[in-house]
């Protein structure tokens, strides 16, 4: 109970804070110590354009984009594959006719580095084929080793009907 003065009032209480401020300091150090960083999810190649000159040069090594037209057939399998308008019989012939194109290396000022690719996949047409036909002009493994080819792979917008 408190004490009553001659007054009549009470007198106050203090509550002495330094053991809350002890609680609160090892709070935080032990959140501090148990905190684990996580690691970024995925390390993508994303490189960006940097801002060219207005009135830059053309450059004569490069390649125009080649365009890989995907069709599907009406239960959403792959129907045609067409290159620059020629047709493509399957996956491992467009790869060949993009070596054909590129060349095998793929150094910085290879024209594999230069080439870009334009796909325009139908609506409909199931997104396994479409990755096949990534795979097909991005690269390859050969005896254990990833030989790159084009890294330049945008696509058309797709188009309902």
């Amino acid at each position: 109970m408190a004490r009553r003065s001659s007054s009549g009032l009470t007198d106050k209480v203090e509550i002495n804070m330094t053991p809350m401020i002890d609680v609160v300091f090892q709070l935080m150090s032990f959140f501090m110590c148990t905190l684990k960083v996580v690691s970024p999810e995925g390390d993508f190649d994303i490189r960006m354009p940097i801002a060219a000159a207005a009135a830059a040069a053309p450059d004569d090594q490069q390649v125009p984009p080649v365009r890989v037209k995907l069709s599907a057939a009406p239960d959403g399998s792959l129907a045609a594959i067409a290159m620059n308008g020629t047709p493509v019989a399957d996956f491992d012939e467009l790869r060949k006719r993009i070596i054909g194109l590129v060349g095998a290396d793929s150094g910085p000022n290879s024209l594999a580095e230069k080439t870009e690719v334009e796909f325009d996949a139908d609506y409909a047409l199931k997104y396994a084929n479409v990755v096949k036909a990534i795979t097909a002009v991005s690269g390859k493994v050969e005896n254990g080793q990833v030989v790159e080819l084009i890294r330049k792979i945008k696509f058309t917008p797709p188009k309902k009907g």
